[in-house]
C-alpha cells in the first residue's frame, strides 16, 4: 500500500457516528505508527481534505471534500438522477433500497431510502464500504463489472462478516457464475445477520457495470411473495436508472431480465 493510499484511507474512518477523530484514535484505527499518521493528517489538512477543531484538536472532514463532491455531482449527476427512482422503488416494495458505485474492490454507497413503514428496519450506514464477496451489490458487480475484478478479489483474503459469508474462492466463483445466469444477485445474511438482499447491476458510459441497485430487508420478512416482487421490480428500475445515467443494459442481460419477468 503506497503512502498516498495510506493517507487517503484515513478518510474512510469517518462516519455519521464518528464525525471527529483525534490523532491517537487514528493511530489505533489505522494500525500505523503515530509519527506516520501525524504526517498524513498534516498533509490532508494542508490540502483541505481535513480540518482540525481548534478546541478539541480532533480532525473532521474538510471543505475540499465538499468542493470535489459538488464538482463530481455537476459533471456526473448520479445522486440527483437515482434519488427519485430509489424512493419510488422503496415505496413500491416497502423496503430499503440503495444504490452504490464501485470503489476499487468495494462498493461505495451513493444514495439510499427506506419507506419507513415497518417497525423492524434494516440499518444502513452510508459511510460504510461494502465488500464485494459478502453483499448482493458486490456479487452483482463481480458478475457484470470489469473482467479483472473477480480474479483480483479471488486472490485476496475473503473475510467473514457473518457465519454465512462466502469465504471459499471456489464457492465465490460458482455463485458469481450463477448471478450472471440469473441477472440478479441474492445474499442471505452474508454481510449482516438477519438481513437479506437482492441487487442488479447499473451501467453508464461503459460496457461493464459501474454500480448496483439493491433491496434489503430483514430475513424474517423476505417471504416468497416479497422475493417475487423484488425480482420483478428491481431489474425494471435498474434498466431505467441505467438509461438515466446515459448507459445501455447489455443485450444478453436484457434478455435474461425479460424472460424472468
Amino acid at each position: 500500500m503506497g503512502t498516498i493510499t495510506k493517507a487517503l484511507n484515513l478518510l474512510n474512518f469517518f462516519s455519521p457516528g464518528r464525525a471527529e477523530i483525534g490523532l491517537t484514535e487514528f493511530r489505533t484505527l489505522s494500525g500505523q505508527d503515530k509519527a506516520t499518521v501525524h504526517r498524513h493528517l498534516i498533509e490532508l489538512a494542508a490540502n483541505g481534505f481535513l480540518e482540525q477543531n481548534p478546541e478539541t484538536r480532533g480532525y473532521r472532514l474538510g471543505p475540499a471534500i465538499l468542493r470535489l463532491a459538488a464538482v463530481r455531482e455537476r459533471l456526473f449527476p448520479a445522486r440527483s438522477i437515482v434519488a427519485p427512482l430509489v424512493e419510488a422503488l422503496a415505496s413500491e416494495l416497502g423496503e430499503l433500497v440503495h444504490v452504490s458505485l464501485r470503489e476499487g474492490t468495494h462498493m461505495s454507497p451513493l444514495f439510499h431510502h427506506d419507506a419507513l413503514i415497518h417497525g423492524t428496519r434494516v440499518y444502513f450506514d452510508e459511510a460504510e464500504l461494502l465488500p464485494l464477496h459478502a453483499t448482493a451489490s458486490g456479487l452483482a458487480m463481480l458478475a457484470f463489472g470489469p473482467e479483472h475484478l473477480l480474479p483480483e478479489v479471488l486472490k485476496s483474503s475473503l473475510s467473514a462478516s457473518t457465519e454465512f459469508t462466502i469465504t471459499d474462492p471456489g464457492t465465490l466463483e460458482e455463485v458469481v457464475a450463477g448471478v450472471r445466469e440469473d441477472g440478479i444477485a441474492f445474499v442471505d445474511q452474508g454481510f449482516e445477520a438477519h438481513v437479506s438482499s437482492f441487487a442488479a447491476p447499473l451501467f453508464a458510459d461503459q460496457p461493464e457495470a459501474v454500480g448496483t441497485i439493491a433491496v434489503a430487508a430483514p430475513t424474517m420478512r423476505m417471504t416468497d411473495d416479497l422475493k417475487r416482487k423484488i425480482k420483478s421490480a428491481l431489474p425494471r428500475t435498474a434498466h431505467v436508472v441505467t438509461e438515466q445515467l446515459g448507459g445501455v443494459v447489455p443485450v444478453d442481460l436484457r434478455r435474461i431480465w425479460s424472460d424472468a419477468a
